[in-house]
């Protein structure tokens, strides 16, 4: 299983990136896919994930400015991030979970660091 997360960089507060992650290597559709976030000294938080139903969970702190989307077909997730805010600034790592198959399990992809200025 992979995971190939892309997107990120630099912005100004207020601004807008855009995060893709695309899953590969299973038979199987993830159960959920999300995109989690690091920011420095603190600890790997949720960030917004969508399940295979479309049910989407979204940490209180990005609500009303990220959006996620998810295409089954593809096994791909966006996250697209509007209204930007310098404690946004964290490394985010996209994450899947499968619920069957051998390659039951999570998997995280790399992460990809969004900074945020102020």
């Amino acid at each position: 299983v992979q995971l190939q997360a892309s997107g990120g960089g630099l912005v100004q507060a207020g601004g807008s990136l855009r995060l893709s992650c695309a899953f590969s290597g299973s038979i199987f559709r993830p159960a959920v896919m999300g995109w989690y976030r690091q920011a420095p000294g603190k600890q790997r938080e949720l960030a917004a994930a969508v399940s295979l139903d479309g049910t989407i969970n979204y940490a209180d702190s990005v609500e009303g400015r990220f959006t996620a989307s998810r295409d089954n077909a593809k096994n791909t997730l966006i996250l697209q991030m509007n209204s930007l805010k310098p404690e946004d600034t964290a490394v985010y790592y996209c994450y899947s979970e499968l619920d069957r198959g051998l390659q039951k399990g999570a998997y995280w992809g790399q992460g990809t660091l969004v900074t945020v200025s102020s």
